[in-house]
């Protein structure tokens, strides 16, 4: 499904209140806030950014919009997502680690909670308290308990996932300890209907809450937290089917063919370089004939996941221009980090290991692949492909992992069918929407009690063209999630991975000429590691962090999603690092 967009759409329009001096601000009719998020979404995988799966919807958006190709989240979901709505690092809002993966050293501390603790307030509940509407549906993440549900949070109406995925067809959990997946409406407890299925229910959710409220003149601001394409691997088959044998020629040459694609589109310098991988995984001319044939039909659901997705994101489109409310909805799209490398299998859940839980309770036959009854992931391979040019994947602090697409779409932009590559971070959504929205982004206090300030910068100027740089030339990022960690300043950038991804001590790469981080200069410039390591530890102290160097993550190693019979137990599952 494409929406249309009508030609007399004006893209360069200013603000009336621009005529009275208040350059930045909106006019008197306040915007509607759309935010979608995907899930586990490569950065190369959209038409827009050189895929070659068919999204011509968010395709249609990045291009009337500004395209953020220098856009950063955090390594996993739940962290991106608690700065999304907060504004603030993950450290301090409650998911500086994901609930049940703490380090003895981090349990109890502040900002370690494993869900949304009460120390900021939502964008939702600052659009709220402003007026507006607030809609939820999809994926929450964000804690188990009633006062972390999205109802608690700012969001009127909300029907939300608990956990961190779910079957797209039924209830059907991803872990042995929550075999039916939790779904709360409103915070209730509810059982998905039938004929369920994720993305088409999520947008069937949003369409009818903003039809029923839409003639009482208030604007709106909806979250769509799509659970597609995270794993498992699941699609109607007339989106799948479009992708049979598309993926026989292996990762190599679909990952060269869209570097080329984005080097071609100006998102890439024409002088880089795909990462080639790690020898921990390996190359399609290693594989056998049948893990080819399987690989390749991963692939092919996987991009039928991924067209599914647009095509639903075009029929919420579609009833917002059909409406009239298209002209005047902000709509920014991400994805929660990067593309999704580990196996399903090697999860520790409970008592129950996924590795003994998932044989039992699926079939993962070839021909079974796509359907509800299955559960597999894309792989490590396919992962590489999809963070081309990129290094890794999610779950890690390498650009693979936290270099995400997203763009931003709203006709009254004074820039707009542009690309961005300015350094820009999940932090700075909030206050952006925020001051869109006519709201003072930082509070000091709220409904009596201290509150955190928001520590992202607000992109108004950057969008409207009156300030090239967002954060400055020499600004200072950082990232840390299970012990991986990255610090940046300017182009450089020090990361820390255990083995046998990392060294077990920092590496230094210089990104402007080495954004797959190849070359590792830690040896050769000393003065840029002592430079990096002190601002490491601001950002340790100014985010209240506890780091451990070796935490028991999520994941083992996964190369067990390489084992020839995929419906066998592993051995050896419970791998700390």
């Amino acid at each position: 499904m494409l929406f249309r967009i009508p030609i007399t759409l004006a893209f360069f329009v200013l603000f009336t209140s621009m005529c009275s001096g208040q350059e930045d601000r909106l006019d008197t009719h306040r915007p509607n806030v759309l935010i979608i998020v995907a899930d586990d979404l490569g950065y190369s995988d959209l038409g827009s950014f050189g895929g070659e799966i068919k999204t011509e919807n968010m395709d249609i958006l990045a291009h009337r919009g500004i395209q953020l190709t220098n856009f950063y989240a955090a390594p996993t979901c739940s962290p991106s997502r608690a700065m999304l709505l907060s504004g603030t690092d993950n450290h301090l809002v409650g998911l500086g680690t994901q609930k049940y993966y703490w380090s003895e050293e981090q349990k109890g501390r502040p900002g370690y909670e494993g869900q949304l603790n009460n120390r900021f307030v939502t964008i939702a509940t600052r659009f709220k308290d402003a007026g507006y509407h607030t809609y939820m549906a999809g994926k929450w993440h964000l804690g188990y308990d009633r006062e972390s549900y999205p109802s608690a949070r700012g969001f009127e109406e909300s029907f939300a996932l608990l956990e961190g995925g779910a079957s797209h067809f039924d209830q059907r959990g991803v872990i042995s300890k929550a075999p039916k997946a939790n779904y709360r409406k409103n915070g209730q407890a509810v059982d998905l209907p039938k004929n369920f299925f994720s993305s088409e229910f999520y947008t069937d959710t949003l369409i009818n809450n903003i039809e029923r409220n839409r003639q009482d003149g208030k604007p709106f601001f909806a979250y769509a937290a799509y659970t597609a394409p995270h794993w498992p691997l699941q699609a109607p088959a007339e989106f799948s089917d479009k992708y049979k044998h598309i993926y026989d020629v292996g990762y190599e040459a679909i990952a060269e063919a869209r570097l080329k694609r984005m080097k071609e589109k100006g998102i890439l310098s024409e002088y880089t370089l795909a990462n080639p991988g790690t020898a921990y995984y390996p190359q399609w001319k290693q594989l056998t004939t049948a893990q080819k044939v399987r690989e390749a039909r991963l692939m092919e659901i996987y991009a039928g996941m991924v067209e599914s997705l647009d095509f639903h994101i075009g029929r919420l489109i579609t009833y917002l221009e059909d409406t009239g409310e298209l002209d005047n909805t902000v709509i920014f799209f991400m994805s929660d980090n990067g593309a999704e490398g580990s196996n399903p299998l090697d999860i520790r859940a409970g008592k129950t290991p996924n590795s003994s839980w998932i044989p039992e309770n699926f079939d993962n036959s070839l021909e079974n692949l796509g359907k509800a009854g299955s559960y597999v992931s894309v792989g490590p391979g396919w992962a590489r492909v999809s963070s081309t040019p990129y290094r890794l994947h999610k779950g890690f602090t390498t650009e693979g992992g936290i270099k995400v697409p997203a763009f931003i779409y709203y006709p009254k932009m004074a820039r707009s069918t542009a690309i961005s590559s300015e350094f820009i971070t999940v932090r700075d959504i909030a206050p952006t929407l925020m001051e869109l929205a006519g709201l003072e982004p930082s509070l000091n206090s709220y409904q009596g009690r201290k509150v955190l300030p928001v520590t992202g910068k607000s992109l108004i100027k950057h969008l409207w063209g009156k300030e090239r740089s967002v954060h400055g030339e020499q600004f200072t990022a950082g990232w840390e999630l299970f012990g991986r960690r990255a610090i940046r300043y300017g182009t450089w950038k020090m990361i820390w991975l255990n083995e046998p991804w990392g060294k077990e001590v920092w590496e230094l790469y210089d990104l402007a000429n080495d954004p797959g981080e190849m070359n590792d200069l830690a040896a050769a410039r000393p003065d840029i590691v002592k430079k990096l390591n002190s601002h490491w530890e601001s950002y340790v102290r100014q985010n209240e962090m506890v780091v451990v160097d070796k935490v028991d993550i999520l994941y083992t190693n996964g190369r067990s999603h390489y084992q020839e019979n995929p419906n066998k137990p592993l051995e050896n599952t419970s791998i700390n690092y």
